[in-house]
């Protein structure tokens, strides 16, 4: 196995734990004016508790545009700010509590830093980083400042990883063994046409560019920093084929485009080990003709759940009648009576997340990938009015993102396994707050 660069030394106290201070009022300022944080206005002008004072971005027309945007949404009064200098005085502004980042993925954690060492908590966009240094550099800065690092991460809050991390603390999974996770979506139009930085990732780096989607909700289901903790990671990669293919036949033959070498693979697979032996696949599939999934699958010794359709299977089935043995007759290659996936709503009316019961009609009407983006800037802003320990914390960030560097490394190395970090220092043990 090979080795990572000792951590470093801890000189400030853990933020494990830490709460917010109360806020009778969110204050937000806002880094980056794009479609992705147009989206999150959306469902933010839904939470109640919360305003938006300032808007930057490197364009001017851009900055306007979202104010003109957020006035539209019920939120006005924002200022729109821009110039090489704007994130500085966003985040020096003594009228902004959180500043929140969604911009291209190599500004994540230069902003989220900015906004600490000026005293602003962050709230950044997936991936928080794209580097270990970065990751380490997020823990450190928010131990040093005392001002919380919180990844964006909102599948955190769907409706299945909701239900999968209910079903694990009821205990109807029995005790858990492994998880399959990934990002799978098709976004070659996008790449080619529309997200030039998103591409050049795809010319750089040759690994899992965006873990954190599958990777977040697994960790909460395993109890990741709260318990245990990831030890070690493998990965490797499919040839690079699909973005050629798309260019080929969709792009003049001219065009500057047909010139760039892609590295990074179309499919990239990584094994996970946690310190108690479980295991997870972590996927990212971002180039080819394929439905988008992020297959959040958990399984321990009494069944698993699956997403994409989302199906349940419980050997011991508290739902149905008969002890579920699933033993099979005499013809093996014949499915056992109850042998078979089930629909999740019977579950969900059992072990379903109150957050959902509360608040799953709002959600719905609030939008934002199915109310999923709702629900976590509701609780984003809940913690910090009533003063609670944040959902994910810095050391979450960190963890769930260090998952795509790490995989560069292991690719980089002919696929061999590399140790994974403990960005809390050995306080994973610890059975200490993080998802409701």
């Amino acid at each position: 196995m090979s080795t990572q660069s000792p951590a470093p030394a801890q000189t400030h106290p853990t933020m494990a734990s830490v709460p917010f201070e109360p806020h009778e009022e969110v204050r937000i300022g806002l880094i980056g004016a794009g479609s992705r944080q147009r989206g999150l206005m959306r469902s933010l002008s839904h939470v109640p508790g919360c305003r938006v004072v300032a808007v930057t971005d490197d364009s001017s027309e851009a900055a306007a545009a979202m104010v003109d945007r957020l006035t539209e949404l019920g939120m006005p009064g924002a200022e729109p700010l821009s110039g090489p200098d704007a994130a500085d005085v966003l985040c020096a502004r003594d009228d902004v509590d959180l500043v929140m980042i969604a911009t291209p993925w190599d500004s994540h954690a230069p902003m989220a830093v900015k906004a600490m060492r000026a005293g602003k908590h962050a709230a950044v966009e997936v991936p928080a980083a794209v580097t270990l240094e970065e990751c380490w550099e997020l823990v450190e800065v928010s131990e040093e400042t005392r001002r919380h690092c919180v990844i964006l991460e909102n599948c955190c809050y769907g409706r299945t990883e909701l239900l999968a991390l209910q079903l694990v603390r009821a205990g109807a999974l029995g005790q858990l063994l492994h998880a399959e996770c990934s990002y799978t979506h098709d976004l070659r139009k996008m790449l080619l046409e529309s997200k030039q930085w998103r591409r050049q990732a795809h010319i750089e780096r040759d690994g899992n560019l965006y873990p954190t989607h599958g990777l977040g909700p697994v960790a909460n289901c395993f109890g990741i920093n709260r318990g245990d903790r990831f030890t070690r990671l493998v990965s490797m990669g499919s040839p690079s084929l699909g973005l050629q293919e798309w260019r080929a036949e969709h792009l003049p033959a001219d065009d500057p485009r047909q010139q760039e070498e892609y590295v990074c693979a179309d499919i990239n697979t990584s094994l996970l080990q946690t310190e108690q032996g479980r295991t997870v696949v972590l996927q990212h599939q971002v180039v080819g003709p394929r439905p988008y999934d992020r297959r959040n699958q958990v399984v321990g010794t009494n069944g698993l759940i699956v997403d994409y359709p989302p199906r349940i299977y419980l050997e011991d089935d508290p739902l149905r009648a008969g002890d579920g043995t699933g033993e099979v007759g005499d013809d093996e290659s014949e499915m056992a009576e109850g042998e078979h996936f089930g629909p999740i709503e019977p579950y969900e009316q059992r072990f379903g997340h109150p957050l959902l019961a509360d608040q799953g009609e709002k959600a719905q009407r609030a939008g934002g990938h199915g109310g999923m983006d709702y629900l976590m800037l509701l609780r984003l802003v809940q913690t910090m009015r009533r003063g609670e320990v944040p959902d994910m914390d810095v050391y979450d960030a960190a963890t769930w993102t260090a998952a795509g560097p790490l995989s560069e490394q292991s690719v980089a190395g002919g696929n061999v396994p590399v140790e994974f970090p403990d960005f809390t220092r050995g306080r994973w043990q610890e059975d200490r707050p993080g998802m409701p």
